[in-house]
């Protein structure tokens, strides 16, 4: 099957589960098809953990969890080396690291030194346990949860750690029918809905290959290139987007091009990508930290004065 029909394939799965988050499961497979990561920051009980497990459900992967408290040690995530005893031998013992979803769940409560252990792992796609390198599992994906509400044990993410998150989002309370059919179908019973995968981890791995391969026009590439460049610019930021959340945002916009069944980018696809992509990268004024979605108002305000490419141009043949 194609990338569209992953897609496809993989959202009507999850959605057997998550009801009425369309959006937000869009985003989490456009990062999965483009071997990004994703930080989902939310209240608790919105279904965050519930959309890792529905992914890996849906698509024959292993998931694993691990719940980050201030204790955890970087050994945890990645692994160990043990003497075994009756081979009189040491032995690696695989973290949890080793597997195809990883969930971290709460990432801001363990010490910052405990989530650099997962810098190396989410962009190198390796680990290095006692100077021995080893790959991950192909495809790899983290998609960490954090709680905005709560600062007491918590250690905020640095930049360099934000950086390596392809996308930021959110879930959000449901609305009022979602509301009704959450209760109606998990009244007597709650967990993922989809006990067989519904693609393969080769289906996965050929829709990222195409993902890739998406068409963006020269214009498009100075249309991304203008939005970055804006938000190092803008007033109320201390310190704009990088050449890798440019790389990013090209990614994401291939992937909203893949999710409308296109297999050229649009300048739409760009607009809808800016956001998750970008919010989470911006170091704002602390007069700008202080008002509610500063960062979202800020990009807003940046795609209304970029100019946007002519439509001509994109019809996927120029």
């Amino acid at each position: 099957m194609n990338a569209f029909e992953t897609y496809k394939a993989i959202k009507t799965s999850m959605e057997k589960t998550i009801a009425g988050k369309g959006e937000v499961l869009d985003l989490v497979i456009i990062s999965l098809f483009c071997g990004g990561h994703v930080l989902i920051e939310d209240v608790p009980g919105t279904g965050k953990t519930m959309i890792a497990r529905a992914l890996a459900a849906s698509i024959d992967g292993e998931c694993k969890r691990i719940q980050f408290t201030p204790d955890l040690l970087p050994s945890d995530i990645t692994g160990i080396n043990y003497f075994n005893m009756k081979k009189s031998e040491f032995e690696f013992l695989k973290g949890p690291i080793f597997s195809h979803i990883l969930l971290a769940d709460e990432i801001n409560r363990a010490t910052p030194k405990t989530q650099a252990g997962l810098l190396e792992c989410m962009e190198e796609r390796t680990a290095t346990i006692d100077g021995k390198t080893y790959a991950l599992s192909e495809p790899f994906m983290v998609i960490a949860t954090q709680n905005p509400l709560e600062t007491m044990g918590t250690y905020p993410l640095p930049e360099a750690q934000l950086d390596r998150f392809l996308v930021k989002t959110s879930v959000g309370y449901p609305d009022f029918a979602g509301g009704v059919e959450i209760l109606r179908r998990f009244g007597e019973k709650r967990g993922v809905k989809n006990e067989k995968p519904v693609v393969s981890l080769a289906d996965v791995t050929s829709a990222m290959e195409e993902t890739a391969k998406i068409f963006c026009h020269d214009d498009l590439l100075e249309y991304i290139t203008g939005i970055v460049e804006m938000t190092r610019e803008s007033a109320g930021v201390v310190l704009g987007a990088s050449p890798r959340a440019a790389l990013s945002l090209l990614m994401v916009a291939k992937g909203f091009a893949v999710i409308h069944g296109r297999n050229y980018v649009l300048p739409d696809d760009i607009k809808k990508a800016t956001v998750p992509v970008l919010s989470h990268r911006l170091i704002l004024t602390n007069s700008e930290m202080l008002k509610k979605d500063s960062a979202r108002r800020i990009l807003t305000e940046i795609l209304s004065r970029v100019p946007v490419p002519t439509e001509t141009v994109f019809d996927g043949r120029k």
